[in-house]
């Protein structure tokens, strides 16, 4: 069991020093979106200090970070020196410790922080007594208003921040300044003040010229700055931690009206909101995601509110005319069919969406996550199923699909065909959980037979990969040695020759293992002979000390 290993505080402030000075801008960039898409595997924290993973690159790469010399860090990718395989593991690292990740993305403008803070209290210092004046008028007004009139509020509150650089620095004074107005709330309209200045922050942040306008999100080709993406992205992980708290709704029935009028907002900005072929969900699809399965869901007992729900996305689509995103449309209403159980319904609009760009996997696999917290692992199962042969793109990382298959097995032993009959159809877009899978469940032939079929030869493998297989079922590695030799015998180089040669002493290991030396004798003496002629083989063959 792999041993917990924590962080202080004295070296999480040295471990940000550290990468601010050794990475740059670019290199930390990519790796926080390799960790946001979750490449990283096989993490390991071996101690406080020093760490070990494999990151999915082009291929899969291993890496060791030392975290006390990260110029003692080393990745098998080409990169000489900092790259962004080893920026990914450190966000993983921060991930693990329960620390900000966005905090080692930002590493550089984060040592700067002590001077923006002081900066910041500086400025606080010398608000004018108006402001302090209109924040604790807003205060007393906040109790009784709706989300619109919470929405003006808050535009009041950070409008001295109008021209300010949207970065995470920009993000906090707009939270601290909306903070100004406290105001005494019971818990569930707490809940929903926060989540509002929430998403009207991210909405200043993603939105051009900060403009606070429904629908505005549709301006096509804006794309986020490296600083504001990570502001983004802190905002997004505070919303998941504000919305996996409890919404009080049966003990404070009143704070309905405000869900409903946040909901329709959120509803809005998603249907209009811009979509591309990133991997990153669009912002208001992923908060109107979490918005139904976190708060709205939870507290639905009567499935009127779904199908109420499907009416005003209709409504809503039919007044935004040619402004509606299609995608997000179908998208939504899946997810009503979803709750209302109609399966059937889900899965059509499911696919319709598909075939549109601009997915993010999250989006077609939404539904997973609340059936298996169910426990409904036969309903899960056909989703698996449906939702799979859906994930038509090689951007997917398929890891956290493969998952929830190996929950279903678990508890549903009977759903194994089901789950290889799935796989098996989404080749090859499956082929690296598949090949896992195989090996997972011990069927070597059927692995074997995968890598025979696609063309794979032993040097696209690393020795640790072929044990398994080479240690319950030798036999079966006999012919993927043998033809990759003979193929690399017939290019007729030296380069060639070292690699079958290299190959026949792995067979000649395997014929021992499996007591049949006599017949790698006899193999051995058929080759030499068969190419007598090829000299530079030959050499090869002796220094191996294959021939005498």
């Amino acid at each position: 069991m792999q041993p917990k290993t924590m962080i202080n505080d004295a070296e999480w402030d040295k471990l940000i020093s550290d990468v601010a000075y050794y990475f740059d801008d670019l290199t930390l960039k990519r790796g926080f979106q390799y960790y946001k898409q979750n490449r990283v595997r096989s993490f390991r924290m071996i101690s406080s200090r020093r760490v070990m993973a494999v990151v999915e690159g082009r291929e899969d790469y291993a890496v060791s970070m030392e975290l006390d010399s990260l110029t003692d860090s080393h990745c098998d990718c080409p990169v000489q020196g900092p790259c962004k395989h080893m920026a990914a593991v450190l966000m993983s690292v921060a991930e693990a410790q329960e620390r900000s990740v966005n905090m080692l993305a930002n590493a550089k403008a984060v040592i700067d922080r002590k001077k923006a803070e002081a900066l910041e209290a500086s400025s606080a210092a010398g608000v004018s007594g108006s402001r302090r004046e209109q924040a604790k008028k807003l205060a007393g007004l906040i109790p009784g208003a709706t989300v619109a009139e919470w929405r003006d509020y808050m535009a009041l509150l950070t409008a001295p921040l109008a021209q300010t650089v949207r970065n995470p620095q920009y993000a906090e004074r707009a939270l601290s300044a909306i903070a100004q107005a406290k105001a005494d709330l019971p818990p569930a309209a707490e809940l929903l003040f926060q989540l509002n200045a929430h998403l009207f922050i991210l909405e200043s942040l993603i939105t051009p010229g900060g403009l606070h306008s429904a629908g505005a999100l549709s301006s096509p080709g804006y794309a986020l700055g490296y600083y504001t993406a990570i502001a983004v992205s802190e905002l997004q992980e505070a919303i998941i931690r504000l919305m996996k708290r409890s919404l009080p709704l049966a003990s404070e029935p009143e704070a309905w009206p405000r869900l409903k009028d946040t909901l329709a907002y959120v509803q809005l900005e998603m249907l209009t909101e811009s979509r591309d072929r990133l991997r990153e969900q669009p912002y208001f699809s992923f908060c109107y995601d979490q918005l139904w399965q976190r708060w709205i869901a939870p507290n639905a007992s009567d499935p009127a509110l779904y199908l109420e729900e499907l009416e005003a996305l209709r409504d809503r689509a039919g007044g935004l005319g040619a402004a509606v995103n299609r995608s997000a449309l179908l998208l939504a209403e899946s997810r009503m069919y979803f709750y209302l159980s109609d399966d059937k319904a889900a899965w059509e609009r499911l696919a319709a969406a598909s075939e549109r760009p601009g997915l993010h996997p999250d989006e077609l696999l939404g539904c997973l996550e609340p059936l298996a917290e169910a426990g409904h692992w036969s309903r899960l199962a056909a989703w698996l199923e449906t939702t799979g042969p859906l994930l038509n793109s090689r951007l997917y990382n398929l890891h956290s699909y493969a998952g929830y298959w190996e929950e279903v097995v678990r508890r549903l032993p009977e759903a194994e065909p089901q789950m290889w009959s799935t796989l098996s159809a989404m080749l090859p877009l499956s082929g690296g959980i598949y090949e896992d899978k195989l090996l997972d469940h011990g069927k070597w032939r059927d692995w074997m037979d995968y890598q025979l079929s696609s063309g794979k030869v032993p040097s696209d493998f690393r020795v640790s990969d072929l044990q398994p297989v080479e240690k319950h079922a030798p036999e079966l590695l006999l012919p993927f040695y043998h033809q990759a030799a003979e193929r690399f015998v017939l290019e007729k180089n030296r380069h060639s020759y070292k690699a079958a040669v290299k190959l026949l002493k792995r067979l000649a290991k395997l014929y021992k293992k499996m007591k049949r030396e006599e017949r790698w004798g006899e193999f051995l003496d058929a080759f030499t002979t068969r190419h007598s002629r090829l000299r530079a083989l030959q050499e090869e063959l002796r220094k191996g000390k294959l021939i005498p």
